[in-house]
């Protein structure tokens, strides 16, 4: 850590205790910057990194509602505003019991770089609550739904705050947020939200673009050594939105996959996963992934609370959640022959892991270049939506594709730029920052 960072890092230590997701991204960022500092000290002045580690709000809010036995349950909502320097805040609300202040203020802060390295006018933000949907009713989301949006409404808008979706939010929940948006504010506003249905103002492709995108950054990757996915075995942990996009992608590029996985444990499947099958029972019966081996057959089986990362692949995608991937399961992978990770995933590798694989010479693609195909193609909705203009599917991949192999090249020209060529995570977090930094100080004190 450069000595003019380190101070700050103490600080953000004392003023948020305890958010241990926060300060590792934080962290992670503040080690990166120090030949940018030693380059460009102006960048040290003014406490424009002071500010950048600090939102610039934080809303907390109760969620009463009721549930299908008519007993009242209280959740708690939150929306961190982080940065606006570039654009309205953006970024997706997360359902999950796991969800905490530090939760949402890490998401948050990654976010902001993240949205920056699409080039799109996009600041960064983060929302959602401590809500579990696992087991409840359509009526029970719905009413959540309708309770959560009853106090986030006041906090958004098109030019102000435009949230989409992320872990336990989908189109259903989508939907009734925006509904319930649209009866509070009498206006049907859709460039507030993003990840809609079609038939509602949503994007083509916006479904497939976290997964999507982050295969075409690891295919540039992968061609900077001269190959790419086909014939190559992967696996790919989860198995929600961005997990299943992944593989559809992959498989559409001539690799296999071999495993994936839900919190329960995970599927290894030789003959290669049906993705098919898994679109079943994950979106449409919404079932565990346990359900896998007994409709496919004898080619696959179930590994209850396994660790996926056991199995050999060559390309290892986690797609999951923040911190799946520790040191021992990097050890695991380089071992049995990985030579590329990418993260779908917000952070879901630990600092020791991204370590290993960095001195292991695995390409290395860190969550806030490779999993930003999804907030680019909800600016791309944003976009179609103040233009009252729908794209066709290809024409939105096309610019997801161009977006992702842009992101690629910012990351590792910068990384050479600073004289560590091939380290996309210190390329990620330099060019994300440099543009955010010269859009706040353009803006003066803020």
């Amino acid at each position: 850590m450069d000595e003019k960072l380190q101070p700050i890092l103490d600080e953000v230590l004392r003023r948020n205790a305890g958010e241990e997701e926060f300060h590792q991204a934080v962290r992670e960022v503040l080690e990166s910057l120090g030949p940018v500092v030693a380059r460009h000290p102006a960048y040290a002045d003014g406490a424009l990194i002071e500010r950048l580690c600090e939102p610039e709000r934080q809303i907390i809010f109760r969620v009463p509602w009721v549930d299908d036995h008519a007993q009242v349950q209280i959740n708690r909502g939150f929306r961190v505003q982080f940065n606006s320097a570039l654009g309205p805040y953006k970024g997706g609300l997360r359902f999950h019991p796991s969800v905490n202040l530090g939760i949402i203020k890490f998401l948050g802060f990654e976010q902001t770089f993240k949205n920056a390295l699409t080039g799109l006018p996009i600041g960064g933000g983060k929302g959602g609550s401590d809500f579990n949907p696992r087991g409840r009713s359509d009526a029970e989301i719905m009413r959540f739904c309708q309770s959560f949006m009853t106090e986030m409404y006041r906090h958004l808008g098109e030019y102000t705050d435009v949230p989409a979706g992320d872990i336990g939010v989908g189109g259903r929940e989508i939907g009734y947020l925006f509904g319930q948006y649209k009866r509070i504010t009498n206006r049907y506003e859709a460039g507030v939200l993003t990840g809609k249905g079609l038939v509602y103002g949503g994007s083509r492709a916006r479904t497939e673009a976290t997964g999507f995108g982050a295969v075409f950054f690891v295919r540039q990757m992968l061609a900077t050594r001269g190959t790419d996915f086909d014939g190559k075995h992967a696996t790919v942990s989860g198995s929600g939105n961005v997990a299943i996009y992944t593989m559809e992608k992959i498989l559409q590029f001539g690799g296999k996959v071999v495993a994936c996985s839900d919190s329960g444990g995970y599927v290894v499947d030789e003959s290669g996963i049906d993705l098919d099958l898994v679109k079943q029972i994950k979106e449409i019966r919404r079932e565990r992934i346990s359900e896998y081996p007994r409709l496919k057959g004898a080619s696959a089986h179930y590994i209850e609370k396994g660790r996926i990362w056991d199995v050999p692949c060559e390309i290892a995608m986690p797609s999951a959640t923040q911190n799946e991937l520790n040191g021992k399961d990097a050890r695991q992978l380089v071992q049995n022959g990985v030579i590329a990770v990418g993260e779908g995933a917000n952070m879901p590798s630990t600092p020791e892991a991204v370590r290993i694989f960095q001195e292991a010479g695995v390409l290395f693609a860190p969550g806030k270049a490779a999993n930003a195909g999804g907030v680019a193609t909800s600016a791309l909705e944003m976009q179609q939506n103040a233009s009252r203009d729908s794209w066709s599917f290809r024409e939105t991949e096309e610019r997801l594709e161009r977006i992702m192999c842009n992101i690629h090249d910012s990351c590792a020209d910068t990384a050479e730029q600073y004289g560590s060529p091939g380290n996309y995570v210190l390329g990620a977090n330099i060019a994300g920052f440099v543009r955010v930094a010269e859009a706040m100080r353009a803006l003066g004190l803020i």
